[in-house]
């Protein structure tokens, strides 16, 4: 609970209708997750690419994804989104300490900072976990940034447990992040 107090949220599959609205919420929750004294090029490079209307349109048409919105349904907004990519992880590094297999990558998990405070993020966790465990997967696994308090605390208060470390690449600035696990 946070100042906002509890607001109502719906969590369902996204659409592919969906997909301007989730480059939307990205643009402004993805900047919001990088690490302070990142570089704003490199910062709306992935903004424009990698998390871009074009680019949701293919991550929803991509069947080893799992997309899903929360939205709040008496103010019509969108609160935030998750995405997962099913299939062994193809980084050596992850792939060496994610000791539970099938695995299912938590590729994106994000929440507008209106959603903050909200119960937003649990719900949509909650929601996450459950369609993971539905493709048939055992755990579930993400990588995040080392000085991102706030999700790690999040995380780990959902049972997500550090077992290592990978690469990140943000434009030439190499990050270390933890890589989390927790089984389903």
């Amino acid at each position: 609970m946070g100042h906002h107090g509890q607001m109502t949220v719906t969590v369902r599959p996204a659409l592919p209708t969906d997909a301007a609205l989730l480059a939307e919420v990205a643009a402004v929750t993805f900047p919001l997750a990088c690490p302070p004294g990142s570089d704003l090029a490199d910062i709306a490079r992935v903004v424009t690419t990698v998390l871009s209307e074009e680019a949701f349109t293919r991550y929803l048409a991509d069947d080893t994804r799992i997309v899903l919105l929360a939205v709040d349904p008496t103010a019509q907004g969108a609160l935030g989104y998750s995405m997962m990519v099913a299939g062994d992880p193809d980084d050596a590094d992850v792939a060496a300490t994610v000791s539970s297999r099938p695995t299912v990558e938590l590729s994106k998990f994000y929440v507008m900072p209106q959603g903050h405070g909200t119960g937003a993020a649990s719900t949509l966790m909650a929601a996450t976990l459950e369609a993971a465990r539905a493709t048939g997967a055992s755990s579930v696994w993400l990588g995040v940034n080392q000085q991102n308090e706030r999700a790690l605390r999040f995380y780990a208060k959902h049972g997500l447990v550090r077992v290592g470390t990978k690469t990140f690449a943000l434009g030439d600035d190499l990050q270390q992040d933890f890589v989390l696990e927790r089984r389903i």
